[in-house]
């Protein structure tokens, strides 16, 4: 991570000094003062700046220089100190803060726990390495049926209420004053708020009445889905509303470079403000090793001999799952399994009736395991992924992956390691996709050559070193920007205190 320098680089500009009030530029070069010798100034305020160039030269010598202060050309008092935006705190600050343990309270929507979410894996591995590192943790989640301890973090469930538009997934603003006792008494060093719900709003609030930095991970593009479950004039509030939080949180994670781009874009918040949250995978958990002829058997509706395409996930529309029944209608002798639940799943159950398809509801543990690796192929036809937690986890099983080149997923595939690790076929074009699925579902010595290469690649991206990343590097630079923040807030303040306190001129 860079780190700027807070040295000042002193300037001059060339204007008349006569009065007090006048303010000019030293020159940052014995070149530069040459010139500013032939300008209309003073004598005395001439020699005054040669000297003070001379001690200012002295002073930071081989150091890099960042914006400059105006001085007054009467008494070269130092009037202003103008910064750039510091990319996050200096390397020996940082090696400081990181050596120490941290209190560290995660707020997350939907809850870990629960039988729509399927992330509870990549949520253990990341609160047991926060743990394995010395940290404290506290978990806020919606789900109220959690245990009361999670490796080691203490969890507090939240009461909640159905989300209208999605009956299963559980929201809770977290506001209550349980909760806000609890993190206060738990004494928080930084708060994480990974929720795409109104979670995210009672942990700004709780960060702000504690004065404790906040992170806020950005994981569900939403006003990419507002459109295919309401109407189309909500996103612009929709952004609005992200761009109000994000601006006030001090730190924003992303999944993928593509959605930082689109972050960016709409100026959701500063652009040195939005850092990448680093892909990991479970390489353990998922692994060719769980391959099990019995899964086959289930998953393939006890034709394990047939090209058996794997699709996990959230079933809702706007994964776009509607398009691989596009793709079962030109290949007749294939079989496809849904592992997951969701909101479609009933629409999905209707839309191919009659075909070979099993759906299998949500699995978890070994279970999932061997559901990934006793697949052929691992179709995504989603357009709008952060990144893809189930491509990477099909890809760590020796699945080949085949996804629409959208969203995050060119991060985990791209134009480099097309043929290689996977294939991206272009969104919604049924040909692009045929082209590249037909070889893989009928030569199985392509499929292991792509899936090797695939779980080759993904043994470089484990959990602890992700986890390593954001503890010392992500949580450094968003509690350097909170303490940034309040210097800059009480400067006014201080000012006043000063201007208070000076003393009077002796007359």
């Amino acid at each position: 991570m860079a780190a700027s320098s807070l040295f000042i680089n002193p300037v001059i500009s060339s204007s008349s000094s006569s009065s007090s009030s006048s303010f000019v530029s030293v020159p940052t070069s014995f070149h530069d003062f040459s010139q500013f010798s032939t300008s209309r100034t003073n004598p005395i305020s001439l020699i005054c700046t040669k000297v003070n160039f001379l001690q200012c030269e002295r002073r930071f010598r081989g150091r890099p220089f960042k914006k400059r202060p105006l001085i007054a050309a009467s008494d070269m008092k130092v009037k202003e100190y103008r910064e750039e935006e510091e990319e996050g705190p200096p390397p020996s600050i940082e090696s400081e803060m990181s050596s120490k343990p941290r209190r560290i309270a995660i707020f997350v929507e939907p809850s870990p726990f629960s039988y729509v979410s399927g992330y509870k894996n990549r949520f253990q591995n990341f609160i047991r390495y926060l743990r394995e590192m010395g940290d404290e943790v506290m978990v806020v989640t919606t789900h109220e049926g959690v245990p009361q301890e999670f490796y080691g973090a203490k969890l507090i469930g939240s009461r909640s209420f159905p989300c209208p538009l999605y009956q299963k997934v559980p929201l809770s603003l977290a506001l209550s004053p349980r909760i806000i006792s609890e993190v206060a008494r738990f004494k928080p060093d930084i708060i994480h708020a990974s929720s795409p719900g109104i979670m995210v709003f009672g942990a700004l609030i709780i960060a702000k009445l504690l004065c404790v930095p906040i992170v806020m991970s950005y994981h569900t593009h939403v006003p990419v889905y507002i459109p295919r479950y309401t109407f189309s004039w909500l996103v612009p509030p929709m952004w609005m509303i992200i761009k109000f939080l994000h601006r006030a949180a001090d730190l924003t994670l992303v999944p993928s470079a593509a959605i930082a781009k689109d972050l960016k874009a709409y100026r959701v918040t500063a652009a040195n403000k939005i850092r990448l949250w680093n892909k990991g995978v479970d390489s353990e958990s998922f692994h060719p090793r769980y391959r099990s002829h019995e899964m086959r058997l289930r998953l393939s509706d006890g034709e394990p001999d047939k090209p058996l395409i794997v699709h996990v996930g959230r079933l809702g529309v706007e994964k776009n799952l509607d398009f691989l029944k596009r793709l079962m209608d030109r290949l007749p002798e294939a079989r496809i399994a849904f592992i997951g639940d969701g909101p479609y799943r009933e629409e999905l159950e209707k839309m191919f009736s009659g075909m070979p398809v099993v759906f299998t509801g949500m699995l978890l543990g070994e279970e999932l395991s061997q559901a990934y690796a006793s697949g052929d192929i691992f179709v995504m036809p989603s357009e709008s992924e952060t990144l893809g937690f189930v491509v990477l986890e099909a890809m760590a099983s020796g699945l080949p992956v085949l996804a629409a080149r959208a969203g995050g997923i060119p991060d985990i595939i791209p134009d480099d390691q097309q043929g290689k690790t996977g294939y991206l076929y272009n969104p919604g074009d049924i040909d692009d996709c045929l082209s590249k699925l037909e070889p893989l579902l009928y030569n199985a010595e392509l499929r292991e050559t792509i899936g090797r290469a695939a779980r080759t690649e993904m043994e470089k991206f484990d959990w602890r070193a992700a986890t390593r990343k954001i503890r010392n590097e992500q949580y450094n630079a968003a509690i350097w920007f909170w303490r940034k923040k309040r210097a800059q807030l009480s400067r006014p303040f201080q000012w006043l205190f000063k201007r208070r306190l000076q003393a009077p001129k002796v007359l």
